[in-house]
């Protein structure tokens, strides 16, 4: 079960492209350093904290947090920047702290595919993380750097935004007389999988500073996940990945997913994403122009995935035709993602 929570970056299977993106990762980032978390940030990231949320292994809730935060504000704020100028996020808060959910409707099953995890984490790296993601996030959003086609875990933007993108594209195409090819792509376990050296690559060509560079090096760095039951606790390394629950994974998680938003698609294709759900819309003359751009697009976000060691299912992605024409003709459309009909 831990295994299927936890699963592993092995270096072994890496590609030249890999060893490269990993050699990159390492180097340092050179930029000027951010400034150090201020009391009033501090202070919001700590409010930030659910009380009513269960605690991870060190036992302090959020409600503990905040009252001990009134008492020593000044104290906490300095231990963060502490953490802030030296790089290194303790070692005892990159532990997550696993609880198996089961899947409604496979309650019954033998496969440990059924579970889903919540992890639980201390509340000290819970509140570097917030302080950690809003720095960057200010980083890269007060600069235009996100794609304007991403929706999801992004400041006053929604489901709907994501939903009425999609529909303008569709009726500027209809009105036109043009048929749409949806596709509707899928990630096995995005936060489970994220890699961290493309992450980390990302912030660098974001010109990220040098100290905030350093810190999610070190959050990176030395995490694990425990995972128990009755009297038997097994502790795994984490090698790449989110804990399900933490503040800084859907950050980190639209940053690896811009570089396929910035892909170079056609002038008839428009990818629209809500964290890790992306749909590619493409308007084309007749259906085998459609289905001929499509398969291009699909090549480039295989190429995509295997750079950046993701996969997509093939079995829940899919494929809608959207047209208004009632002329009789062949309305069957064959694509493919990996080799594989969707």
């Amino acid at each position: 079960m831990l295994e299927h929570f936890t699963p592993e970056d092995k270096e072994e299977d890496d590609t030249d492209c890999h060893k490269l993106a990993r050699a990159q990762a390492r180097e340092p980032a050179d930029t000027a350093e951010d400034k150090d978390f201020t009391i009033e940030e501090t202070r919001n990231a700590v409010a930030s904290m659910d009380k009513k949320k269960a605690p991870g292994e060190d036992g302090i809730t959020g409600e503990i947090y905040k009252s001990t935060f009134e008492i020593f504000p000044r104290y906490i704020m300095a231990l963060y920047n502490s953490r802030l100028r030296r790089g290194v996020f303790p070692k005892r808060w990159k532990t997550a702290k696993l609880v198996p959910i089961a899947n409604p409707g496979k309650e019954n099953s033998d496969e440990v595919s059924k579970f889903c995890s919540i992890s639980l984490l201390n509340i000290h790296g819970k509140v570097l993380e917030k302080l950690l993601i809003n720095r960057i996030s200010h980083h890269v959003f007060s600069r235009g750097l996100m794609n304007n086609n991403q929706y999801g875990f992004t400041p006053q933007r929604s489901t709907t935004d994501t939903a009425m993108a999609v529909k303008g594209f569709v009726e500027e195409g209809l009105a036109a007389g043009e048929i749409l090819v949806l596709v509707s792509l899928d990630v096995i376990g995005a936060f489970d999988v994220a890699w961290w050296p493309s992450i980390l690559n990302g912030l660098k060509a974001y010109n990220c500073p040098k100290n905030l560079y350093k810190l999610t090096m070190s959050y990176f760095n030395q995490r694990s996940a425990v995972l128990s039951s009755n009297s038997v606790r097994i502790q795994r390394k984490v090698s790449r990945g989110f804990p399900m629950g933490s503040c800084c994974g859907p950050g980190y998680l639209n940053i690896q997913y811009n570089s396929l938003l910035n892909t170079q698609f056609t002038k008839r294709t428009k990818a629209v994403a809500f964290a890790d759900d992306l749909i590619l819309a493409i308007r084309c003359e007749t259906i085998r122009a459609a289905e001929n751009i499509s398969n291009l697009e699909m090549s480039k976000i295989s190429a995509w995935s295997k750079n950046n060691k993701i996969n997509f299912n093939e079995e829940k992605s899919k494929v809608m035709l959207i047209l208004r024409r009632k002329r009789k003709e062949n309305k069957e459309i064959n694509i493919y993602l990996n080799n594989k009909p969707l």
